[in-house]
């Protein structure tokens, strides 16, 4: 683009001398300017409602004209000065390894007048069928326990009498119960505490440190880290299954969600993606990879789909890419068309308008099917007399618009339309397909958690540690779609996924499981009633 001219405007006078060829090289120039300020200005548009504007893409009463922007407060000529302190240095103390804090069971590792103290006395077996005068108690050895109710700790401090058989003279002592992870100090609801706290409740495990130290509970960070692992690590074979179940799905829905995961250099992240994938059974899984390389949709859901299979995404190259090679159908997203006219408002608002008022009539026969519950064929036949007029109706006149509208092709508006234009195949698929649904919003909505947590916790620090996340966070968000607590569910799998038969693992699915184990799920000792 030409630089623009310092010189001052021409006359009339001057401006009739110039050369056709000067006009017509100034009426170009002027063109690119005005493409360049139209960019720039939908640009401005798109960053202040970001900062400042409603986030929500629910259609809105136009605010007061009057009623400035937040951006657009003057800004003070000077700034105050920042008051400053000094800060004194020190030495830091050196920690105390993890193996020493769990080797020595009875060592306290928490403050008595502070933290509440539950005891549990255990048999000892080698009493069963004595009388009190054929055996003595010698001593007693006790061993402690982190446990965790929902808000608060809880020590469970397992008394363990050391007993000598008068007749034979042995000395016994009961074994320390076995803990989920061996020779841990952590109970198993602890654990959990610790998995939901970060991945449900979105509490890094520094601040979990912090609250830990608040009431009276000296453990390492690293600890914590190195619990969060260990338990993921025993749930990476429920997730696996959990995916088999997904890919056997006919219809599935997929998506993609960026992380921060490993070390890209000094001071780097690398930028990573969840590939979250929900199956027509309610279940979601979060695949990690360190790109957004079209391959990974091959890698997620195989290269041979299940009979009729249909796959619904975005716009994204990758799943029209890896349709054309499988075979199956290629489902799009209304809500994300209807999300480029919403992003063309503020260039184009009448224009814009009317194709949002296309797509809200379909979003109302959808509630109508809600709402009478329809399903099956029943189903489809009211989308076929109800929906599909109005998606003929919808690009016949998306049609119209490109072959009239001389906006220029880098204008929102054009942008939309060529979007629907050339995605109309895919946007039609649910018009003939009752387990189609219209849009993605039932997996955006289920991965919702990732977008929260990467606001708290910001970034994994290696990629182990990322896949750790969507190991623990597919069994959360998949407990909440069947109704079943995932603190429930977490405490007793974790208990049983050591013994349970590797190839009934998809028992242990939170699916399954809530109608083979929900009844009656393992417990922790802090809630048995000696407890």
């Amino acid at each position: 683009m030409p630089a623009p001219h310092s010189a001052p405007v021409p006359t009339l006078a001057e401006a009739a001398q110039w050369a056709p060829e000067r006009v017509v090289e100034l009426a170009q120039a002027h063109e690119d300017l005005q493409r360049q300020v139209q960019t720039i200005q939908h640009q401005l548009e798109w960053f202040r409602r970001q900062l400042f504007g409603q986030k929500s893409e629910k259609r809105l009463v136009p605010p007061d004209p009057a009623q400035m922007h937040l951006g657009e407060l003057p800004i003070p000529e000077s700034q105050p000065d920042t008051p400053g302190k000094t800060v004194a240095g020190h030495t830091r103390r050196a920690s105390r390894t993890d193996y020493a804090q769990d080797k020595d069971e009875s060592a306290l590792f928490f403050d008595e007048t502070r933290v509440p103290v539950e005891t549990i006395t255990l048999a000892n077996p080698e009493t069963e069928g004595l009388t009190a005068d054929q055996f003595e108690v010698i001593g007693e050895k006790v061993s402690h326990r982190l446990a965790q109710r929902p808000g608060s700790y809880v020590i469970l401090k397992y008394v363990r009498p050391v007993i000598k058989r008068r007749d034979t003279q042995t000395i016994h002592c009961p074994a320390a119960p076995v803990g989920v992870i061996e020779g841990s100090r952590a109970d198993v609801s602890f654990l959990v505490g610790l998995l939901l706290d970060k991945f449900a409740w979105h509490l890094p495990l520094y601040r979990q440190h912090q609250r830990l130290a608040d009431a009276g509970i000296t453990v390492s960070r690293a600890w914590l880290t190195q619990l969060a692992a260990q338990a993921a690590a025993l749930l990476v074979p429920i997730y696996e299954a959990q995916l088999a179940s997904i890919r056997a799905s006919r219809v599935k829905a997929m998506d993609e969600t960026p992380i921060k995961a490993g070390r890209a250099g000094p001071g780097k992240m690398k930028g990573c993606y969840f590939w979250p994938v929900y199956g027509e059974l309610h279940e979601i899984c979060f695949p990690f990879f360190d790109s957004r390389a079209h391959s990974n949709v091959e890698k997620v859901l195989g290269l041979e789909p299940a009979e009729g299979s249909v796959l619904l995404s975005d716009g994204y190259g990758a799943y029209e890419t890896y349709a054309s090679k499988t075979g199956l159908t290629h489902a799009q997203c209304w809500t994300h068309c209807r999300r480029e006219f919403i992003n063309a408002e503020a260039a184009e608002p009448e224009l814009a308008a009317k194709a949002i008022a296309f797509i809200g009539a379909l979003y109302a026969v959808e509630a109508k099917i809600r709402d009478d519950k329809l399903k099956g064929e029943a189903k489809r036949e009211y989308r076929l007399d109800h929906a599909r007029p109005i998606v003929a109706a919808f690009f016949t006149w998306v049609k119209e618009r490109l072959d009239a509208q001389g906006l220029l092709p880098t204008n929102p508006l054009t942008k939309a339309l060529i979007y629907a234009h050339k995605r109309r195949a895919a946007l039609e698929v649910f018009l003939a397909d009752p387990d189609v649904p219209i849009d993605t919003n039932h997996l955006e909505r289920a991965l919702r958690p990732i977008p929260i947590g990467r606001k708290n916790w910001m970034f994994s620090w290696t990629e182990l540690g990322a896949q750790h996340v969507g190991v623990v966070q597919n069994l959360i968000t998949t407990c909440r779609l069947h109704e079943v607590d995932p603190y429930d569910y977490l405490v007793d799998v974790l208990q049983r996924v050591g013994q349970h038969p590797a190839a009934d693992v998809a028992q242990l699915t939170p699916r399954l499981w809530k109608e083979h184990f929900g009844k009656a799920p393992l417990r922790s000792d802090i809630s048995s009633p000696a407890a």
